[in-house]
């Protein structure tokens, strides 16, 4: 009978509770100015993809600050048992972004509003595009290490951001030099629905958890999180 494996020594498994918690408190900070500039930068300019790119920030902080509740508790248990509650407002979160910029996107490929050329815009989606891998990567691990499925899922967030970071640049770039009105709003549908596989994907509580979890399946099996064992 093979052993199972346990999880990360308490030790260790406090350094990477602290170390999600510093991830985590950044991913705030930052996400407070990209929401403040994009929304601002979108409402100039008429642009349906930043003013989604916006609140997809505002959705960020709420990601981030349901894991910084739940990692504020020092007892272990009481961690585990936020978990569920945690994934469950990171999925909604996704979900809410994917409406409205879907709607919004819509909207501006019907006709109503011409976008206008945005500098701010173009600056800080690729400010976040150099940013936001890293901070995702160093969640993800962390999180995967620990078994925690929700610091998995809000880096994901995070990652998403980089992903809607290069979207969106796309989009303003291929606006501002080629004149390709269209390309705004596609951008736009393009993070809906990565924020619907995204939101689905937490709520299933898929995010590779830890090794209990992993060792738990059988080979070639997937465990609770959606991971793969070896």
């Amino acid at each position: 009978m093979a052993a199972m494996a346990l999880g990360p020594a308490p030790a260790r498994r406090d350094a990477l509770t602290k170390r999600i918690r510093l991830l985590v408190a950044a991913t705030l900070a930052y996400n407070v100015v990209e929401a403040v500039v994009a929304l601002t930068a979108g409402s100039l300019a008429s642009s349906a993809a930043l003013i989604g790119f916006g609140l997809d920030s505002v959705i960020e902080v709420s990601s981030a600050a349901a894991v910084a509740w739940q990692f504020s508790a020092r007892d272990h248990a009481v961690r585990e048992v936020r978990e569920k509650t945690t994934l469950r407002i990171i999925s909604v979160s996704f979900f809410v972004l994917a409406a409205y910029v879907g709607f919004d996107a819509v909207r501006a490929l019907t006709g109503t509003g011409e976008v206008q050329h945005s500098s701010l815009g173009i600056i800080i989606a690729a400010l976040s595009l150099a940013i936001m891998p890293f901070l995702s990567a160093a969640q993800r691990r962390a999180g995967r290490e620990l078994g925690s499925a929700s610091a998995v899922a809000d880096s994901k967030q995070t990652l998403l951001c980089t992903y809607l970071s290069a979207v969106v640049l796309a989009g303003l770039v291929a606006h501002s030099l080629l004149g390709w009105s269209w390309a705004d709003p596609v951008a736009a549908l393009v993070i809906a629905v990565i924020a619907v596989k995204e939101g689905r994907d937490a709520w299933q509580g898929k995010g590779c958890c830890a090794a209990p979890h992993a060792a738990a399946a059988p080979a070639g099996k997937t465990d609770t999180c959606g991971c793969c064992a070896a």
